[in-house]
């Protein structure tokens, strides 16, 4: 689903991915940790088209297309999804609008028709349970003056409506407490599939106890230098980085 290989991406003179290779099947779950400055935030927006960034060398496939050489609008439709880490505040503008607005965009790409204001209603009903929101959030402008949670749950709820073939979740359990992240990880279990696939970045363990990875990678000085089962994950929880990274 998923193919990076050797990819070296910079800002400016300085060099922030150097060499990375991953591959991503379908039904997989994989887990990008690594300590801050690592580059991990950096692959994601590659990934989704951040134009801050300049791929030097490499390459990144998706679906057998060349990611690199499409518009960030163009890796949405084809099924990518970004979960921020720190999600943006949309004023005047409502999340059944937004929402209604993207789902019908994306099934324009698909040749489907764009769903009535009855089917939509319904989808989005159902969608909302899964991550325990609130209905009348959806009246309300785009993350606008929401929690750090109810945000976080905003964009679960959002990769519901979209159905990506691939989600890439940018330290997801930033900021929440254990209630949200049980409330978030749940959603996206409940979303996986045999033909899906997500990338989960994260510095901590505590969310991989609710997502269960099935590849977890170490990513220091913007390289992946380990990988391993999801006990790898409890070895950095239990050592630290420092005994990944100096190998003891």
């Amino acid at each position: 689903m998923l193919k990076i290989n050797d990819l070296y991406v910079s800002i400016g003179d300085r060099e922030i991915l150097s060499g990375v290779t991953l591959e991503v099947k379908a039904g997989e779950i994989h887990a990008i940790m690594g300590p801050n400055g690592s580059g991990k935030s950096t692959l994601a927006a590659v990934l989704a088209g951040r134009e801050t960034f300049t791929v030097t060398k490499g390459s990144a496939y998706f679906m057998g297309v060349d990611l690199l050489a499409l518009p960030p609008e163009e890796r949405a439709r084809l099924g990518l999804f970004l979960g921020f880490q720190y999600p943006v505040e949309i004023p005047g503008l409502t999340s059944v609008n937004f929402m209604k607005a993207a789902v019908n965009e994306q099934r324009k790409y698909k040749h489907l028709p764009p769903l009535s204001a009855g089917e939509f209603l319904k989808l989005m009903r159902e969608k909302m349970a899964v991550v325990e929101m609130d209905p009348a959030f959806v009246g309300r402008g785009v993350n606008v003056g929401f929690s750090g949670g109810e945000k976080k749950r905003n964009e679960i709820f959002q990769m519901a409506m979209l159905e990506p073939m691939l989600a890439i979740l940018d330290e997801t359990d930033s900021g929440l407490d254990v209630d949200a992240l049980r409330v978030v990880a749940n959603g996206v279990n409940k979303l996986k599939t045999k033909d899906n696939a997500f990338v989960v970045i994260t510095h901590y363990q505590r969310l991989l106890d609710y997502i269960v990875p099935d590849i977890v990678h170490v990513l220091y000085k913007g390289r992946i230098i380990k990988s391993g089962s999801k006990e790898l994950a409890l070895e950095v929880e239990n050592k630290g980085y420092d005994h990944i990274i100096s190998g003891t």
